[in-house]
C-alpha cells in the first residue's frame, strides 16, 4: 500500500502536489500582506507630499520638517523587537490587526498637528514630533512580522516569489501614492474646511483601519488553524519549515551576537538610506526643477517606481530560476548607486534627472526581496523573532539618516540635490557589504 504524504520523505511527494499547496498559501496570505504594506507605506511617506503645503499652512521650517519625518524612525527603532518578540507570544493576526488600526488612527490624526499642539500648549512643531514618533510606536514590528510569519510557512527556496509578490507593495504604493496625493492636494483643497494634505492624511489613513479589521477576521494563525488545508498537506508544509529549521540558529541571543546578523543590520541601514532619502525629498527635488503643480508632480513621482516595480519582479524570477542571490543582490545596489549620484549631476535636466532616478529606484527596490530571503537561511523561532526585528531596527535609522542627511547638505549648499551624493555613496557601501556574505549562506540549488 501506499504512503501517505505523511509518512513519505518530503522529497519523494511529486512537484506539482507541493506546488498546489503552496499555491493556496501564497493566495491566502500574500494578497492580503501586500494590501497592507502598500497602505503602511502611503502612511508613512505620504508626508513628503504633505510637506508641499503643510509647512506653509503651519508655519514651520525645513528643519522642522526633516526632524519631524525622521521621528517616525526613532519609535520604530525603539519599539521594533519588543514589538516582534510580543508577535511571536500572541500570535501574528492579532498583533498585526493592532498595529493596522492604530497606525491608521495616528496617520488621520496628523491632520490635527495645529489644534492639538494649542490644546496641549506644545506649539505645532512639537505636536507634529510626537505625532510622527507615535505612529512609528504603533507601526513598529509590522514588517518584520510579516516575514516571521512567512518564514513559518515557507521554506528560503520558496521566499523569493513570496517577498516579491508582497514587497512589490512598495513601489507600487509610491506609484499610486504620488497621483493620488497629488490629486487630493490640489482638488479637495478647503472641501469642507479641511486642507488639501489634511484631505490627503483621512484618504490614506482610513484603509489601514478596515485592512486591520480585516486581518483580524481572515488571517489564518498557523499551518495547524488552516481548515483550508488537508492533513497531508499541513505535515508537507510542516515537514518543509522543520527540515530547513535544524541548520538555523534558534537561541534569540545567539541571534542577537551573530555576526551575518550584524552584517545584514549594516546592510539594510545603507540601502535604506539610500531609499528613504530618495522618497522624502523627491517631490521636493521635483519642484526644485521647475514644476510646481502638486498633481503634476505626483505624476512624474511616480515614473522611478513604475520601472521598479518591474525590476523587481524580473530580478526575482530570475534569481529564483537560477538559486542565485548574492550577486542578485549586490549588482542593482551598485548600479542604484552609481545612477543616484549621476541624477545630482543632471539635477537641472529633468528627463535625464528622471531617467536615473528610475534606475536608482530601481536598484534599491530589486534588492529588498532577495535581501528578506536572508535573514530566513539563518534563523528560525525566537531567534527569527528577535533578529529580525533588530535586523529591522537598525535598519529602520535609515529613516533618520536618509532624512537628515538631504536636510543637512541642503542647509550647506543651499542645493536639495547635494545630499543625493551621499546617498549614492550608501549605496556603494550596501554593494560592498553584500559582497562580504559567503555565497553559500545565501543561495539555493533548490528551485520553486
Amino acid at each position: 500500500m501506499a504512503l501517505s504524504m505523511q509518512e513519505a520523505d518530503v522529497s519523494d511527494v511529486p512537484h506539482d502536489i507541493e506546488k498546489a499547496a503552496y499555491d493556496k498559501v501564497f493566495w491566502r496570505s500574500v494578497p492580503l500582506f501586500f494590501f497592507c504594506y502598500m497602505v503602511s507605506y502611503l502612511d508613512r511617506v505620504n508626508i513628503g507630499f504633505a510637506k508641499l503645503q503643510m509647512l506653509g499652512d503651519l508655519h514651520l521650517t525645513d528643519n522642522v520638517y526633516a526632524i519631524g519625518a525622521s521621528m517616525l524612525f526613532w519609535g520604530y527603532v525603539l519599539f521594533e523587537m519588543p514589538s516582534n518578540m510580543v508577535l511571536h507570544r500572541v500570535g501574528a493576526r492579532r498583533w498585526i490587526a493592532r498595529i493596522m488600526v492604530t497606525w491608521g488612527l495616528v496617520s488621520i490624526l496628523l491632520m490635527y498637528v495645529e489644534p492639538l499642539g494649542q490644546f496641549f500648549h506644545t506649539g505645532s512643531a512639537t505636536m507634529f514630533y510626537i505625532l510622527r514618533f507615535l505612529l512609528g510606536v504603533c507601526e513598529a514590528g509590522f514588517f518584520p512580522g510579516v516575514v516571521l510569519y512567512l518564514n513559518s510557512w515557507f521554506p528560503s527556496y520558496r521566499q523569493n516569489r513570496v517577498m516579491a509578490g508582497f514587497m512589490v507593495a512598495l513601489p507600487l504604493s509610491l506609484c499610486i501614492g504620488g497621483p493620488v496625493s497629488g490629486w487630493v492636494m490640489q482638488n479637495m483643497h478647503e472641501v469642507l474646511g479641511f486642507r488639501g494634505w489634511q484631505w490627503m492624511l483621512i484618504v490614506e489613513g482610513l484603509p489601514a483601519i478596515l485592512l486591520g479589521v480585516l486581518v483580524l477576521l481572515t488571517l489564518t494563525e498557523s499551518i495547524d488553524h488552516a481548515r483550508w488545508l488537508s492533513a497531508d498537506e499541513k505535515a508537507l508544509l510542516k515537514r518543509n519549515v522543520s527540515s530547513e529549521n535544524v541548520n538555523k540558529t534558534h537561541d534569540y541571543r545567539a541571534a542577537l551576537k551573530s555576526r551575518g546578523v550584524w552584517t545584514l543590520c549594516a546592510i539594510l541601514l545603507t540601502m535604506l538610506t539610500g531609499f528613504y532619502g530618495l522618497s522624502f525629498w523627491l517631490p521636493s527635488i521635483i519642484r526644485a526643477a521647475g514644476m510646481t503643480n502638486a498633481f503634476h508632480i505626483g505624476l512624474v513621482a511616480a515614473i522611478p517606481y513604475v520601472a521598479a516595480s518591474i525590476v523587481m519582479i524580473a530580478n526575482s524570477i530570475h534569481s529564483n530560476r537560477t538559486g542565485e542571490r548574492r550577486l542578485h543582490a549586490a549588482v542593482p545596489a551598485l548600479l542604484a548607486g552609481i545612477a543616484l549620484i549621476l541624477s545630482a549631476t543632471f539635477t537641472h535636466q529633468i528627463v535625464v534627472s528622471i531617467l536615473l532616478i528610475s534606475v536608482a529606484a530601481s536598484g534599491i527596490i530589486g534588492v529588498m526581496p532577495i535581501f528578506w530571503t536572508f535573514p530566513g537561511r539563518l534563523l528560525s523561532g525566537s531567534a527569527a523573532a528577535a533578529g529580525l526585528a533588530l535586523i529591522n531596527s537598525v535598519g529602520s535609522l535609515s529613516g533618520v539618516t536618509g532624512a537628515l542627511t538631504t536636510n543637512v547638505a541642503k542647509n550647506i549648499t543651499g542645493d536639495v540635490n547635494s545630499g543625493t551624493y551621499v546617498l549614492g555613496a550608501c549605496l556603494l557601501v550596501c554593494f560592498g557589504l553584500i559582497l562580504t556574505i559567503p555565497r553559500a549562506m545565501v543561495s539555493t540549488s533548490r528551485q520553486a
